[in-house]
């Protein structure tokens, strides 16, 4: 069997066992507990910021605002900063990783790595309100655009290997120049919808920017 087709059946196997995995009734009620417990912390943050501002605002303050424990912040939060821009870890389900890993769904990288993004963005728990004041505290506050940036960075990492999976051990083309690829698309899209506003859909905006990435290098830009 060759590498290929191995990495295609371990890629199969592992999605069959990821969509039985997300089926499951408690595994889908503890993910909401930990949304809900992350959706209050996040609201206690901007809460607290808005009223008293940035660095008057303390852990042990918001966690008493949520009704948690420190400890549990930092389950879900490596500082303040990260609660307060609303940094949550993306939901790519194991299904569209292995999927896309597996060459999927349609064999075409272009198309599968919009859809493998708009996986991830029909899931993001971050509304459109909380997606403004996000970019407006970044917009003001340099410390929070370095810490934005480096988890920008995480995830962009967290797909190359994705895309190096994909590619095999010998690619044609640089995974990092596929996620950095991957990385524009989705500020691209978030940019697009802030500006629309919440009742557009973001997949929407992403394949319109996908769609323009194509025609750019399709024809003859002058």
């Amino acid at each position: 069997m060759d590498t290929r087709r191995a990495t295609a059946t371990t890629a199969s196997s592992l999605e069959t066992l990821a969509r039985a995995l997300e089926t499951s009734g408690d595994l889908g009620l503890r993910e909401r507990k930990k949304r809900a417990r992350r959706e209050a912390l996040i609201e206690a943050t901007h809460r607290l910021v808005e009223r008293d501002g940035i660095e008057s605002v303390t852990v042990e303050a918001i966690c008493e605002a949520a009704g948690v424990s420190t400890r549990t912040f930092f389950n879900y939060f490596e500082s303040k900063d990260d609660a307060l821009l609303g940094h949550v870890p993306w939901p790519v389900s194991p299904v569209a990783a292995a999927r896309f890993v597996g060459g999927g769904p349609t064999g075409d990288l272009l198309v599968d790595l919009e859809e493998l993004l708009a996986s991830v963005i029909e899931q993001q728990p971050i509304g459109h309100e909380r997606f403004r004041r996000a970019i407006e505290l970044v917009a003001h506050e340099p410390r929070l655009l370095a810490r934005h940036m480096a988890w920008f960075e995480l995830h962009r990492s967290e797909l190359q290997s994705l895309v190096a999976e994909r590619l095999g051990p010998e690619p044609q083309i640089d995974p990092e120049t596929v996620a950095s690829v991957a990385m524009f698309l989705v500020h691209a899209t978030a940019t697009r919808w802030e500006a629309v506003g919440a009742d557009s859909d973001a997949r929407v905006h992403l394949a319109a920017v996908v769609a323009e990435v194509r025609a750019m290098f399709a024809t003859d830009q002058r």
